[in-house]
């Protein structure tokens, strides 16, 4: 299985309906039950046909309550087993930020990350719309924050995308969560974030930073030039409505939330009242909460929290995992056409 047979499908990011989902994932799962090492102990003892029975949501249930969820520390530690044979494609692999805990690897094929890029343009489009800020008698010109990896790939491809340039200022995110607990920013910006603090400044003296991809805490680094920001991407677990509504001072950006995770990249969020709401790039990430009665598995009801559980389903990689943090279960919107997740609580371990 290769992305050409993917991407002859992939016509429009936002419409994609449940029937096309439910085959993809039908199509991912019988691939890597016959290519990848750790899901090929499954065949002959799980029935798809029957697992890929009822409405998505359904089949979704059915998948962790037939035991296919990964162990996070497998994962952790046996990543290549999650790589299928002799797959052709232009794969890398890549670490997780490790703020909370020890780093995991996962590998992407590079045409995924143009399909994300192809979602997360589409809907920043129709949601927030940038492509009628950024053109040729306006360019977008951007300086990002964060870890080295996927995230530099994919927020290159996007800046990219609108004829953009793009600053990266790196910084090592390994453990971060855990230092700010016992130090807090203000130490943390004098100490280990001093690069980020001083190379920031030299950028934003020289150039005309329009775009910047931060988190709220490193905002206050661009405090002399509030008038000049139109967009400001935001992320973390930590990102909160209120928090958003803070963010006041840049009275001329567009605020837009991101969910990031390692082995899928970002999804996108829309702030409603008090909630965040975030949709991943489907039908690569299908994500619920669920929550177990009676031993099974159940999607929660919409406003419900419940265990962040995910399935990444593409040709390179098949991962299904309960993630340690809740979120709410919030149904589509007007621009996706499947449930998002809200106000994620995660704990740092």
């Amino acid at each position: 299985m290769l992305y050409k047979d993917v991407i002859s499908e992939y016509k429009d990011p936002l419409k994609v309906p449940e029937e096309q989902t439910k085959e993809h994932l039908m199509k991912i799962f019988e691939y890597h039950f016959e290519n990848t090492p750790y899901w090929k102990k499954f065949k002959g003892q799980i029935d798809l046909e029957e697992i890929f029975n009822g409405n998505l949501k359904r089949i979704f249930e059915n998948i962790f309550n037939a035991g296919l969820f990964v162990n996070e520390d497998h994962l952790r530690e046996n990543w290549l087993d999650f790589s299928p044979k002799n797959y052709k494609g232009r794969v890398r692999f890549y670490q997780s930020s490790g703020t909370t805990r020890e780093r995991a690897i996962t590998h992407w094929d590079y045409e995924y990350m143009k399909l994300l890029v192809k979602f997360l343009r589409t809907a920043l489009d129709e949601i927030y719309g940038l492509d009628k800020i950024y053109n040729e008698k306006h360019q977008m010109r951007a300086l990002a924050h964060g870890p080295y990896g996927w995230y530099q790939e994919e927020t290159s491809e996007l800046v990219w995308s609108y004829g953009g340039l793009l600053y990266i200022i790196g910084m090592e995110t390994d453990g971060i969560k855990r230092a700010l607990e016992k130090e807090g920013w203000e130490s943390l910006l004098k100490g280990r974030l001093a690069p980020l603090v001083k190379y920031t400044q030299k950028v934003i003296e020289k150039d005309n930073i329009n775009t910047v991809r931060t988190i709220p805490q490193f905002l206050q680094l661009f405090s002399r030039k509030t008038e000049n920001l139109e967009t400001i991407f935001t992320g973390g677990v930590g990102v909160t409505p209120q928090i958003i509504k803070e963010i006041e001072e840049f009275t001329n950006a567009n605020v837009i939330p991101f969910y990031g995770y390692y082995a899928f990249g970002d999804a996108v969020g829309i702030v409603k009242k008090d909630e965040i709401i975030y949709y991943p790039n489907y039908p690569f990430t299908i994500i619920f909460p669920l929550i177990q009665k009676d031993g099974k598995f159940e999607v929660v009801d919409y406003g419900e929290r419940g265990r962040m559980a995910m399935i990444i389903a593409r040709p390179e990689l098949l991962i299904v995992k309960v993630e340690n943090e809740s979120v709410i279960r919030s149904p589509p919107t007007k621009s996706f056409k499947w449930d998002g997740y809200g106000n994620p609580i995660r704990k740092v371990g």
